[in-house]
């Protein structure tokens, strides 16, 4: 202002007093006036209100420029110091500049907004703003409108001398009746500008929630025209919110079902109640339906004004799904709960069963207790129920082992079960227990048997091996006593002797058969029959057997099926039950033997074995005697175990009975009660088919009267003694035997006789009939036949052998028209065979 004053002295020497005064005025008026608005009131000082007096108090100085007195002059500078005062007095930053750009005053606020500047405060200002290019834009946008003297106003980023980034609001007024003059004023609107942010932010946040909220909003007017929709309604009603907005739609249009009529347009209840809400069904623009739930409020109407509704939609549709799915997925657990093939239950702390599902219903038995309220201990058996309740206490503390408990359950049929817990917390946070029991008697059963199938191959297999062995020595033997007894008539010296080994050598035979018949090893001669027809021919046999102190029933069935079973062995098995019989019966007593059809409708679990449905012969050995102690009964059916004296019993004579039975393919089963007596019971397959009118045996017994013959033989046996008697045994009755020693050496022969003497027309060759011992290092009897029938079609065959394993038994039974002699065998039976054979 000091700088204006002496500008203006020039003026003020010529200047009129009247003049003078009213401009003086002027300036103390204008000056008052805003102290007065900044100091007071609070007026900012970049309001226009502020700056137009400012300008105004700018005009006086022009009017004291028109004063031309020197007093006027010295009065005009006073002033323009107390204007220059009044301008610092402004709150925000405030600048006068020239025509060219030059400081004519700047107030302190100014000064330290900008910072240091020389002579141009505009360019000082136009360095703090930011490399933003709307920044420089509007700010040289707003020097232009000031350059014109117009007023203007720009908000700009700018970097503070502090170096933060700020936001300024900077405006520019012309001084009246001061050409080229200036005023420009500098707020720091930063604060204001966040704030805005911050509200904005707001606003779009609250927008997003309303447009894109999980419920649907909407407003109609009192006619159902949508005056706002949110875009969740929108894409549930198949369309955009500008849609039903700008086209007028109407609330009705959405409805399914058209509401009665006289409903208000905005009403989507029909009239109804829905004060609380209500479910209305609603259509979208291409066709979908929905269920949907609408709670509303009007306002508005009447005196209040245009009446409109406030509104909130919810899409049902998840939630029932949900609740579908939740059903489904309830019912798919319950189904697997109640038909899960394992027991479920669930307990308390005290082991109280509070649920369970069927299975454990069916594991305690139809004739149990209700579970449901009793504990746990109490569906076990006694014997294992301590072992149980320490295993709950350890399971509740978080420390039993994570392998199943095995339990004997308190349900009377000796069923045994695998118990499995784990530790749970209900919904309240109380512990509990999940129980899960899994019946694992079938599978006990099963483990057992194996074991003892096992145990009983073991031994079988031991006990083939040895008979083997033991036929070929005994076969040498006794043949060889055959040839003796042709010197040595009855009368001669030796015959006794010879006869007293073939005795003991037929006593040892019987017992190989009797440990072949226990392995299953032995070859059975099977054949259709009636079991009735059988045990008539046995009736006069078992009566000498067992005496007359003791008095043999026979009751026989009726309507019994055939059986296809080896006649002998099946009489060898009555034979040995009704010898146990009567040594249990010492003091006399009732030996049955009776016989009756039985139909198995599902499988039969007895002991460790279990028998399957079918149609069976049942024949029952029961006597009176002394029974069978219920700790050796699981064992009686083993070899060599015997409850008498040594010397009364070689132990083989029930396991021979289990053996002959398992390998007709029948069961056996016994009960016994200690002091009155024992049952034996044999299942036999019924068989379909006619009985057969002759045997083996028969046609031997028919050939026994003349045994010789004639014709060539080819015997094949590795053992030398069995050969070498077999050999000397057909040649004296009159057949022409060829010896080989292996399969091999027999084929090479067979070679050699059909070089010498092809086959003849028919199939026929030089040799009648192949004798070949079944088993032999290198090529089997089996093997052998079915090479030499290759040469040979119409070769006769029997094989020998100490014993038929399996294998090689299917094989012999499939060559077909394949005859078979047991060792250990004598002459006799040797030279019946051939003939019927050859015959």
């Amino acid at each position: 202002m000091i700088r204006v004053a002496r500008r203006l002295r020039g003026l003020v020497q010529a200047g009129d007093p009247w003049l003078l005064r009213v401009g003086l005025a002027l300036i103390l008026v204008m000056t008052m006036l805003v102290l007065l608005a900044t100091v007071v009131t609070g007026v900012d000082p970049t309001a226009p209100a502020a700056v137009g007096i400012a300008l105004a108090s700018l005009a006086g100085i022009a009017l004291l420029a028109l004063a031309r007195t020197e007093k006027a002059a010295q009065t005009a500078q006073r002033h323009a110091e107390v204007l220059a005062h009044a301008v610092d007095a402004l709150p925000g930053g405030a600048v006068v500049i020239d025509a060219e750009g030059r400081l004519v005053h700047a107030n302190a606020v100014f000064q330290i907004m900008v910072g240091h500047f020389e002579e141009f405060p505009i360019n000082a200002l136009a360095s703090r703003l930011t490399s933003d290019d709307n920044a420089r834009m509007r700010f040289e946008r707003l020097a232009a409108a000031a350059a014109l003297s117009q007023v203007a106003q720009e908000e700009v980023s700018v970097t503070s001398p502090t170096g933060k980034t700020a936001w300024w609001e900077i405006s520019a007024h012309p001084v009246p009746s001061l050409s080229g003059y200036n005023l420009w004023t500098v707020s720091d609107v930063t604060s204001r500008r966040e704030i805005e942010s911050v509200v904005r932010e707001e606003q779009a946040k609250l927008v997003d929630f309303l447009e894109n909220a999980p419920i649907g909003f909407y407003s109609v007017d009192a006619e159902g025209r949508f005056e706002f929709v949110n875009q969740t309604l929108a894409a549930w009603l198949e369309c955009t919110p500008e849609d039903m907005v700008i086209t007028s739609a109407r609330l009705h249009q959405f409805l399914a079902q058209q509401p009665p009529s006289g409903t208000a347009p905005y009403d989507p209840f029909g009239g109804q109640d829905a004060s609380k809400g209500a479910e209305v069904t609603l259509r979208g623009r291409r066709g979908r339906v929905f269920q949907a739930s609408i709670t509303q409020t009007i306002v508005g109407g009447g005196a209040s004004g245009a009446l409109r509704t406030r509104s909130v939609v919810r899409d049902l549709t998840p939630e029932r799904q949900m609740a579908e799915a939740l059903r489904r997925s309830e019912h798919r657990f319950q189904t697997l709960f109640e038909n899960a093939p394992v027991v479920i239950a669930s307990l308390d702390r005290q082991g109280r069963v509070l649920d369970c599902n069927p299975a454990l219903r069916q594991l305690i038995g139809a004739g149990g207790q209700e579970p449901i309220g009793r504990t746990l201990a109490e569906l076990i058996d006694p014997r294992d129920r301590k072992e149980a309740e320490t295993r709950i206490r350890l399971t509740l503390a978080g420390r039993a082992p994570a392998t199943p408990l095995e339990v004997r359950l308190a349900d009377g049929r000796d069923r045994i079960a695998a118990l499995y817990l784990s530790r749970q917390t209900d919904a309240a946070g109380e512990a509990g227990l999940m129980a899960s029991f899994v019946d694992t008697t079938e599978r006990k059963s099963l483990e057992a048997q194996f074991a003892q199938s096992q145990k009983m191959q073991a031994i079988g297999q031991l006990a083939g091996g040895i008979a083997h062995d033991f036929n070929n020595l005994l076969t040498a033997m006794i043949g060889f006593c055959d040839l003796l007894l042709l010197r040595h008539r009855p009368g001669d010296q030796s015959f006794a002797d010879i006869m007293q080994i073939k005795q003991n050598a037929n006593r040892a035979a019987n017992l190989v058969r009797q440990l072949l018949a226990f392995s299953r090893q032995q070859t059975l001669q099977p054949k259709v029959l009636n079991v009735t027809d059988a045990l008539a021919e046995l009736s006069n046999l078992l009566r000498r057997l067992i005496g007359e102190g003791i008095e043999l029933k026979m009751v026989h069935g009726r309507d019994l099926g055939l059986v296809r079973v080896d006649q002998g062995q099946l009489e060898q098995v009555i034979i040995n039950l009704a010898v146990n019989a009567r040594d249990a019966m010492s003091n006399g007593g009732v030996l049955t033997i009776q016989t009756e059809p039985v139909r198995v409708e599902t499988p039969i679990q007895h002991g460790v074995e279990t028998m399957p449905a079918g149609d069976y012969v049942v024949i029952e050995v029961i006597d009176t005697g002394t029974g069978i102690p219920m700790e050796i009964l699981d064992r009686i059916f083993e070899p060599f175990f015997s409850t008498k004296e040594v010397g009364q019993g070689t132990g083989l004579g029930l396991s021979t009975v289990y053996g002959i039975v398992k390998q007709t393919g029948g069961f056996i089963f016994v009960d016994s009660t200690p002091g009155k007596g024992t049952t034996f019971r044999i299942f036999l397959p019924v068989h379909v088919g006619q009985a057969e009118e002759k045997t083996a045996a028969d046609a031997e017994k028919a050939a026994s009267g003349d045994l010789t013959g004639s014709g060539l033989v080819l015997l094949v046996e590795d053992e030398d003694p069995v050969r070498m008697f077999s050999a000397r045994a057909l040649r004296n009755k009159g057949y022409t035997v060829t010896e080989a020693k292996s399969g091999d050496a027999a084929l090479e022969l067979i070679e050699k006789m059909l070089a010498e003497k092809p086959a003849g027309p028919d199939g026929k060759g030089v040799i009648d009939l192949l004798i070949t011992d079944v088993v032999m290092p290198n090529m089997d009897g089996p093997t052998l036949v079915q090479h030499a029938r290759q040469r040979l079609p119409k070769l006769k065959v029997i094989c020998i052998s100490g014993y038929a394993e399996e294998t090689l038994a299917k094989r012999i039974n499939t060559a077909g028209d394949v005859y078979f002699l047991p060792k250990p065998f004598s002459l006799k039976q040797l030279a019946a065979k051939v003939k019927d054979v050859m015959r």
